[in-house]
């Protein structure tokens, strides 16, 4: 067995990412080294190129795996399972793994890992409240509408710093290997009581509506979306979304020990930051 010293990198892939950044964060704050696995990094990582994955691992200690865009492309359990092998040959066997809630091709992926011979968490994530303002809903709610093809569903959405708490913690702490955190927020919101939420916030006149999927797809296809995005979104949106999501879980206490971050609180701190302001750009 490998034995690494202190300060041996952990790798975070996707580490300028939603999560990623924030697991980066947090690691370094417990006093971890970190590399950065990232197309723009020192050592490059590109999902779409296999010759920069061993040179990203060598010399790493536990490895954080977040696929873009997401488990449930085609094609993502195969690379996923590539790169497993990839850092098992190159003697590196702890990996996080940041799993998708309710999506069937996200389990196979999480089946392959538990069967690679890693030693491996994961961690089965919900909907982000960042969705709202750090990525391409950001730009709804700014408009004053959010128009999805998603009906009365309850989700229990996560705040990213919980994921991000809960991967660093599993990253550092050998006590997480072999554990598979279902991880939410403390409570049921469906997309118009979300939106809601926001509005009052931020004192804007902001509202939910819900179109048809062939609606939000004509969109997507006028705002020149790549059709594979359009694929996996229309997927997340009318497949995922069905309610078969709709109860919350115990993941992160489990985890850290105490609940997760509430919703309305993420709200009200996002509001005072100015995120949802018609001036404030969108981060992709």
């Amino acid at each position: 067995m490998t034995v690494h010293s202190d300060d041996t990198p952990i790798l975070v892939l996707g580490g300028t990412g939603k999560t990623g950044q924030r697991v980066v964060k947090r690691l370094i704050e417990e006093g971890s080294t970190v590399r950065v696995g990232s197309r723009s990094a020192v050592l490059p990582f590109d999902w779409d190129a296999p010759e920069t994955w061993a040179p990203a691992i060598e010399g790493t200690r536990a490895i954080y795996i977040a696929y873009y865009p997401d488990l449930a492309v085609p094609g993502a359990l195969e690379t996923v399972s590539a790169f497993v092998d990839t850092a098992l040959r190159v003697g590196v066997k702890r990996m996080v793994l940041l799993s998708g809630r309710g999506e069937e091709e996200a389990e196979q992926t999480e089946q392959m890992l538990i069967a690679s011979g890693a030693d491996w968490t994961i961690v089965r994530a919900s909907w982000f409240f960042q969705n709202f303002s750090e990525t391409f809903l950001a730009e709804a709610v700014n408009s004053g509408e959010v128009a999805l093809p998603i009906g009365d569903v309850k989700e229990p959405f996560i705040d990213v710093d919980d994921i991000a708490e809960v991967a660093a913690a599993a990253l550092i702490d050998p006590a997480h290997i072999g554990m598979l955190y279902e991880v939410t927020g403390p409570e049921l919101l469906n997309f118009s009581e979300a939106v809601a939420s926001i509005a009052a916030a931020t004192g804007r006149p902001i509202r939910y509506r819900q179109i048809p999927a062939v609606d939000y797809k004509a969109a997507m296809e006028q705002a020149g979306v790549p059709q594979d995005m359009i694929s996996l979104v229309l997927y997340l949106f009318t497949t995922v979304l069905d309610g078969r999501n709709a109860n919350v879980t115990d993941g992160v206490s489990q985890a850290l020990g105490h609940p997760p971050r509430r919703f309305a609180d993420y709200v009200r701190r996002t509001a005072e930051a100015g995120a949802w302001s018609a001036e404030t750009p969108v981060r992709v």
